[in-house]
């Protein structure tokens, strides 16, 4: 019939599903991630991309995603899924009220692949359950209960993701209404023993695989192991004896040598072989100890080196203090700001506390040089020629009594007794010349000192010579201050007497220091000015104060004003020397007293 049923074709396996809404049953199978299939194998969604396995906005459950306890990404909020009447052959799924919150599920067991269904009919059977259920996957085992629920395995652990999608349907089977025949779905995960093994079985598997890896890192950083040593043979002996006659291969000979005595290649056979490449290793000896002696000489002549260099720049700082000394005396010392004073004594702080660190120093070498020196004066050389005479006596006997194929060393070791006296003739006369040179540079270093300690004499008696003249010309400076200050006294009062009797009637006129209107004004501002600045004000400052007010003032006037007012300005000195300034003070209120 035209409303009749149609078979679904879903993986190979044909159903007859009745169908009364092909669009209702698309939209299902989509949310499902399956593509709707028709009778003749048409689809029924010509636009349906397996790939992205969406419709109408639906985010799909991806079949291809793989377990290891991976979750699908969750639907979003604001585009909810439209669940629709899933037509079966035994059964109809109806979906649940989408205002209702989504079922609530357990945390899902790790690789879990076994689902709860809850919530089936009184006369369900497993045929009904496959039916329902092989949508999502292939189903391994159903384990139905008496009590209206069964778990459910799958194969891969994405087939659960499906089979949570249909929690929340009322089942239906064929078109009865009896209680027995409904039911609704509760789908949740389930914890089974045999997906924790085979979880945990993966999660070995990979263990080893990273372990595996690791180590195939490790050996590929690894290095490369020292090359094998080679097996004693005669002619191996004859070429590593050649090696250690050559300086450049020696290590890698002596090396070997040594490896093949450890094994146990020496016997009664190769005994002689390796006691002659033993002598051949004994005779670098003397190589080794010139070239440390060679070494030592360079170390010396770099430390002399350096105590020279170092000397130099003690005497470069020595003279920068000097000038640092002579700019803080008086003469220069004056005509200096006070901020540039500061920097200069800051300067002299830290290059006098660096000449002392470098003078340690430098004393600090020569008292291990002399401590070095006494070490070897108190070594007796007598007892060191009579051990070197009794180890020649020692080699010449155990020569005379080998064998005369060895008899050719003999010779060999004279020459080298003969260098060794040659050298240590050598080296006491090395010895001599730098005692000669160590005891010039302590004279030098101590005439330095000398020289210095007179310099500072010198500087020390010129300072107290300065002082004496500064107190003398502070004293003479005082009593031509008193004499002015007595003849101006003397000199007021001749004024007056005079002024008196030649003009009784102007007195008051004649007697006022003040002439003009212009005047007093000039007395009421430098009074204002003055009792502003308590300490005094110099002139200077006082008549660029009025100059801002009339240009045309100057300075002799202003001064002139404040001698005749005696009562109301005092002049004061402060400072000695170069530094003497002169101050006006205003002292109008103890004048008013007196007056």
């Amino acid at each position: 019939s035209t409303d009749g049923g149609r078979n679904l074709s879903l993986d190979s396996i044909p159903m007859g599903l009745p169908m009364s809404d092909p669009s209702a049953w698309a939209t299902a199978m989509n949310n499902l991630g399956m593509a709707p299939m028709g009778m003749t194998g048409q689809p029924l969604l010509p636009d349906f991309d397996p790939a992205l396995g969406m419709m109408t906005g639906i985010p799909p459950i991806n079949p291809m995603m793989p377990g290891l306890g991976i979750v699908p990404p969750p639907i979003p909020p604001d585009m909810p899924a439209v669940k629709e009447i899933i037509h079966c052959k035994s059964c109809t799924l109806f979906p649940p009220n989408p205002h209702l919150p989504p079922p609530a599920t357990r945390e899902r067991p790790p690789g879990c692949k076994t689902v709860f269904v809850g919530g089936l009919p009184e006369n369900g059977t497993e045929q009904i359950i496959m039916e329902v259920f092989e949508q999502c996957g292939e189903v391994i085992a159903i384990r139905k209960s008496k009590k209206n629920f069964c778990h459910i395995r799958f194969a891969e652990e994405f087939m659960v993701d499906k089979a949570l999608y249909l929690s929340g349907y009322r089942i239906r089977l064929g078109s009865s209404t009896d209680k027995k025949d409904t039911g609704r779905l509760h789908v949740d995960f389930a914890q089974a023993r045999d997906d924790l093994y085979e979880w945990e079985c993966k999660q070995r598997m990979l263990a080893r695989e990273e372990r595996h890896r690791r180590r195939l890192a490790e050996e590929r950083f690894r290095p490369p192991s020292p090359p094998p040593v080679v097996h004693y043979s005669d002619h191996e002996c004859s070429v590593v004896a050649e090696k250690l006659k050559d300086d450049t291969k020696f290590l890698e000979a002596i090396q070997t040598l040594l490896t093949w005595i450890e094994r146990g290649e020496v016997n009664r056979r190769t005994a002689n072989n390796f006691y002659s490449m033993i002598q051949s290793a004994n005779s670098h000896i003397r190589r080794l100890i010139n070239e440390k002696a060679a070494h030592e000489k360079e170390m010396e002549e770099a430390k002399e080196k350096f105590k020279l260099a170092l000397s130099g720049i003690l005497v470069q700082f020595e003279q920068i203090v000097a000038v640092y000394h002579s700019a803080s005396k008086q003469k220069a010392w004056d005509h200096f700001t006070k901020a540039q004073r500061k920097n200069i004594s800051v300067w002299c702080k830290q290059a006098e506390e660096i000449r002392n660190i470098h003078n340690d120093e430098l004393m600090g070498i020569r008292r291990e040089e002399e401590m070095e020196m006494s070490d070897e004066e108190i070594e007796d050389p007598s007892e060191m020629k009579e051990t070197e005479e009794s180890a020649l006596v020692s080699q010449v006997e155990a020569l005379k009594e080998e064998n005369d194929s060895l008899r050719w060393q003999l010779d060999a070791y004279r020459n080298e007794v003969e260098l060794l006296k040659q050298e240590q003739g050598k080296a006491s006369r090395d010895e001599d010349t730098t005692k000669e040179q160590q005891m010039k540079l302590l004279q030098q270093a101590l005439q330095g000192m000398q020289k210095h300690l007179l310099k500072v004499q010198e500087e020390y008696k010129k300072r107290e010579a300065e002082l004496e003249k500064v107190k003398e010309d502070k004293l003479k400076i005082e009593t031509l201050l008193e004499n002015l200050k007595e003849q101006e006294s003397s000199m007021s009062r001749v004024c007056a007497c005079s002024q008196e009797k030649e003009c009784p009637v102007e007195k008051t006129l004649s007697n006022s220091p003040v002439k003009s209107e212009r005047e007093v004004l000039l007395v009421g501002i430098i009074s204002t000015f003055l009792h502003v600045h308590p300490f005094g004000a110099s002139i200077e400052y006082i008549c660029s104060y009025l100059q801002r007010l009339d240009s045309k003032i100057c300075t002799a006037e202003v001064e002139v004003l404040m001698t005749r007012l005696q009562n109301t300005f005092r002049q004061e000195l402060s400072g000695v020397g170069a530094s003497l300034e002169k101050r006006w003070k205003f002292c109008g209120f103890d004048g008013l007293k007196m007056t």
